[in-house]
């Protein structure tokens, strides 16, 4: 039996953070790439450039750079704005929206192109019976390309989401007690590295794995009634 050393709550408590962040992300994250796919595949240039600058800037930075950039920046920008209308208090971000709005950003740049991928992927015989039924623009995204597009995107966005669980470790540069975070902490305290780094590894684990059976799960449901074509 490995002895915590009465850290077992604390661990605990930083695995559901971690769990808390990692689906923050995952919303934030899900709107990011939608957006990004819909500038990307938009009609109008500007559009279009700004999608791809966000996808290739994102992209190119480490995600602890953009943690790091979310968090020191954005307080920087607010208490800026704040010093402009007269309030000289100083202002702190919440280390929680901060991180999750950092994975978020990150998450989104990888999942415009898992959407717009899956977007691209509907077949366009669909689109045009919608049209000759009648079906005006907005009509036809959310009935027909958006479901289908969602259906193709599951194993992509699955992907995505067990690397965004394990990047959740980022935020500890921002004191968010998260598992890696309260891991450290209790090191600190009983230096014993190799037991908390261990149990530590076995929750990333153990919370992967849920995902991935879900991620599993998913699939087959939105599969359901799908006719499958033998090679």
């Amino acid at each position: 039996m490995i002895d915590l050393q009465g850290f077992g709550p604390q661990i605990a408590l930083g695995a559901w953070m971690t769990v808390q962040v990692a689906f923050g992300g995952l919303i934030v994250g899900l709107v990011f790439g939608l957006m990004g796919a819909a500038a990307k595949l938009s009609p109008y240039a500007v559009l279009r450039g700004m999608g791809q600058s966000y996808t290739t800037v994102v992209r190119g930075i480490p995600e602890i750079l953009v943690v790091l950039i979310v968090y020191f920046g954005g307080e920087d920008i607010v208490n800026r704005i704040a010093e402009s209308v007269g309030y000289n208090d100083y202002i702190e971000i919440n280390v929680f929206v901060a991180g999750v709005c950092a994975l978020g950003l990150s998450f989104g740049a990888y999942a415009t192109e898992v959407f717009r991928g899956a977007i691209q992927s509907v077949p366009v015989g669909q689109i045009e019976a919608a049209v000759a039924c009648g079906m005006h623009s907005h009509q036809i995204y959310w009935r027909i390309t958006l479901p289908q597009a969602m259906r193709l995107a599951i194993p992509g966005l699955g992907n995505l989401f067990q690397v965004l669980l394990k990047d959740t470790s980022l935020v500890s540069l921002i004191a968010l007690p998260e598992l890696m975070r309260t891991s450290q902490a209790a090191i600190q305290n009983t230096k014993e590295p190799f037991t908390f780094y261990f149990i530590a590894a076995l929750i990333y684990l153990g919370i992967t794995t849920v995902v991935l059976v879900g991620q599993i799960y998913a699939e087959r449901w939105a599969n359901r009634g799908v006719k499958r074509v033998s090679a």
